[in-house]
């Protein structure tokens, strides 16, 4: 009988083995030897072990990966610490060191030399030191009623016990040290990472928007593409390469681990892969949970987002100023607007709803025998149904009043001001104003202009107000009805106007003599008040259905795992470093169309539009192209590549990770998924998914012949 049963389960596993999906997962990289995954990879094309891509004890691929900035990836390209990402996870520190007088937005940046390297406070580079499992640990607690199962889910438990272990731990006192514990497969494992947070990261090198940006909005999430989405920082450390604030005095980290770069060039069935930090996903969400996600959750986005984006885009137009002061905020918000627009419409061109509904039906027949599991998605849909009228408000005003709109006053503040003057505490009256003063250094800060914010003001009002009843708005809006007569911009004048902290000499007045009377009819405290007040009691009816929903999720998740066995699963993408592998390839969206896996610069000068900003080439680069001078980067024909495609599957946070080939050298820089398969973040479409890379090649050609910095390029290991 043991035989029989050893032979069923080799079958099914050789079966799983040739008909795998093989291209989708996000897999952690501690367990691809567990999982089997290494030994799929291998069958795909790799010719690595799996110690070169993750060693505990030793130095692998992962040490040359890590978070950049707030939400982006990057690689170690040189031993002298150099960074390469995407040119829109550097826009911000781009914008942040741009002036009508200095604009690298419309320029570009080019360090010709480790002294013109910009300093750019705020910026963030990130390792993964060590990654530990957790998961016995946390279930001991929770077995214990040390905590609820629930709760063992949350961010301040987590915090409290990563805190702990670090106190233990041999890594206590190193510096840049910081850990982080978090929940996976819906808390049914649990991981702590330890990473190494560097603080000086300096900006090194950025092509023209006219390149990093080349087709703008118009070719976001579009194939094909022609963008030059990179940009280059560099890690700098102490004496003793460990991190430290910046300093004149620091020095480029010597990395232990940096990618080679292949120009060999690549074709039609490669094997890919790619490392880094997808954000988030959610592929294990019911029919009713992905119904929501379209109506509660995208609509508003798609609404608000809209509405604010065609106020910037007009006032960007019509000054330099304002376009440098909006650029980042405008790429930020209009990518998941788009993002979006195109998950809406894929979920329905790509039968989601109908594959999600068939693995329902599939988990409750594995689930008749299976107590644990009966009843889960009814749950789960019960929840939903009760709770899609509460997450479509929350996420209405919080698109419309905490993003589209930044101007507010810190009523909290004002609080504990109105407190320290009731009582004529004179110690506590100044710390207030002290922090008023910071607070309005933060509003008023350069890259804010008050006039394009009460522009934006104007139009968010009406459009919220028309999706949302007035039962269900927060409380100025019957201020607006009483004392304006339903006159949104007149509200809007007064406020930004004669508030308090709407300009210098409002606020200096005021803080002259404040006085409770004064705070009590500021209406900017009144507004901030009631949109806090009215995101508060959502969130609350919202949060204890979210704990029931958090454990059946569990359970759903789990059961899920076990259905699938032998075939290994992976947990939804929760920015924590993971490994996805494929090949590149070519797809046919619809009937009658044929996609190639790359494009050239060819294309360049098919779409350029001198009358369009997001179609502009720059001169030197269309001249470079029509003379075909494009040195050692040049294809075997002669034609210069740009971008191509890959099976690989990413999500958010996967922008600027690196593209690998079968040996591990660097082939590509990760930046954008493609249109038809914007559904991808919910349920991976294996005929349309695609990852869209830029070549490094182009990367390079690039730095070499338009930037004239050729000293990065002798950085790198080169492979030809």
């Amino acid at each position: 009988m043991k035989i029989k049963n050893y032979l069923i389960a080799l079958l099914i596993t050789l079966t799983f083995s040739s008909i795998a999906r093989a291209d989708e997962g996000m897999w952690l990289l501690q367990l691809m030897k567990q999982q089997h995954s290494i030994d799929l990879m291998k069958k795909q094309g790799l010719q690595l072990e799996a110690d070169d891509l993750y060693n505990p004890n030793g130095v692998s691929l992962k040490d040359a990966v890590g978070i950049f900035g707030g939400g982006c990836t990057g690689e170690i390209i040189s031993p002298k610490g150099l960074i390469l990402t995407n040119h829109h996870c550097g826009y911000a520190s781009l914008q942040q060191h741009s002036s009508v007088e200095h604009d690298y937005l419309t320029n570009g940046f080019w360090a010709k030399s480790m002294d013109e390297e910009l300093a750019t406070p705020g910026l963030k580079f990130q390792f993964i030191k060590r990654i530990e499992d957790i998961t016995n640990m946390v279930n001991q607690k929770i077995q214990s009623g040390e905590v609820s199962e629930t709760d063992a889910l949350t961010k301040p438990f987590l915090d409290k016990l990563a805190k702990e272990l670090y106190e233990k731990s041999d890594l206590k006192g190193e510096k840049g040290i910081q850990v982080q514990a978090l929940p996976f497969y819906a808390g049914n494992k649990y991981y702590l990472f330890y990473k190494k947070v560097y603080t000086d990261v300096r900006m090194v090198a950025a092509p023209p928007s006219s390149i990093g940006k080349f087709g703008g909005e118009t070719d976001n999430w579009m194939w094909p593409r022609h963008t030059g989405d990179f940009s280059m920082f560099r890690i700098y450390a102490d004496a003793n390469g460990e991190p430290a604030e910046y300093s004149p005095k620091n020095i480029p980290l010597k990395t232990p681990k940096f990618f080679p770069i292949s120009l060999k060039g690549l074709k039609d069935g490669d094997y890919t892969m790619i490392m880094g930090f997808p954000g988030s996903t959610s592929r294990y969400l019911t029919v009713s949970e992905v119904k929501e996600r379209m109506e509660a959750s995208n609509e508003p986005r798609i609404r608000i987002r809209g509405v604010r984006l065609d106020v910037l885009k007009k006032a960007m137009a019509a000054s330099d100023k304002t376009r440098i002061q909006y650029a980042s905020k405008f790429a930020g918000s209009s990518n998941y607007w788009k993002n979006s627009i195109g998950m809406n419409k894929a979920i329905i061109d790509n039968n989601v709803l109908e594959t999600k509904a068939e693995q329902e039906k599939k988990f409750n027949e594995y689930a008749k025998d299976k107590p644990q599991y009966q009843g889960v998605v009814d749950k789960i849909d019960s929840i939903v149904s009760s709770g899609t009228g509460l997450t479509r408000q929350f996420y209405y005003l919080s698109e419309a009043f905490r993003g589209a709109i930044e101007f507010g006053s810190p009523y909290q503040i004002m609080d504990q001001l109105k407190e320290a003057l009731t009582a004529k505490n004179d110690s506590l009256i100044n710390k207030a104003k002290q922090d008023l003063k910071e607070v309005f250094a933060e509003i008023h800060n350069k890259d804010y202009d008050h006039e394009v914010d009460r522009a934006v003001a104007k139009a968010i009002f009406p459009t919220y107000a028309e999706a949302i009843p007035a039962e269900e708005r927060p409380a100025f809006f019957q201020t607006i009805d009483k004392e304006y007569k339903g006159n949104y911009d007149a509200y809007i004048d007064d406020m930004y106007d004669n508030s308090i902290m709407a300009n210098q000499t409002n606020f200096d007045k005021f803080m002259k003599k404040p006085t409770v009377k004064a705070i009590d009819k500021d209406m900017a405290t009144q507004y901030s008040r009631a949109k806090i007040e009215k995101l508060k009691e959502l969130a609350g009816q919202m949060g204890g259905s979210s704990k029931e929903l958090a454990l059946l999720h569990k359970a759903y998740i789990r059961g899920l795992e076990e259905m699938k066995l032998p075939a290994p699963s992976y947990p939804d993408a929760n920015f924590t470093i993971r490994l996805t592998y494929g090949n590149v390839k070519s797809y046919d969206p619809r009937d009658g169309v044929h996609y190639n896996y790359y494009t050239t610069t060819d294309g360049v000068l098919e779409k350029e539009n001198p009358n369009n900003p997001e179609f502009i080439v720059p001169a030197k680069l269309k001249e470079l192209i029509e003379k075909k001078d494009f040195g050692r980067y040049a294809m075997s024909d002669g034609s210069m590549p740009i971008c191509f495609l890959s099976t690989n599957d990413i999500t958010g946070g996967n922008s600027g990770s690196p593209v690998l080939n079968a040996k591990g050298e660097l082939i590509g820089c990760a930046f954008d998924g493609n249109w038809e398969s914007l559904s991808g973040d919910i349920n991976f479409d294996n005929k349309l998914q695609r990852c869209i890379c830029l070549d490094v090649r182009y990367v390079l050609f690039i730095l070499d012949k338009l930037g004239d910095c050729k000293r990065l390029i002798d950085e790198m290991s080169i492979v030809e």
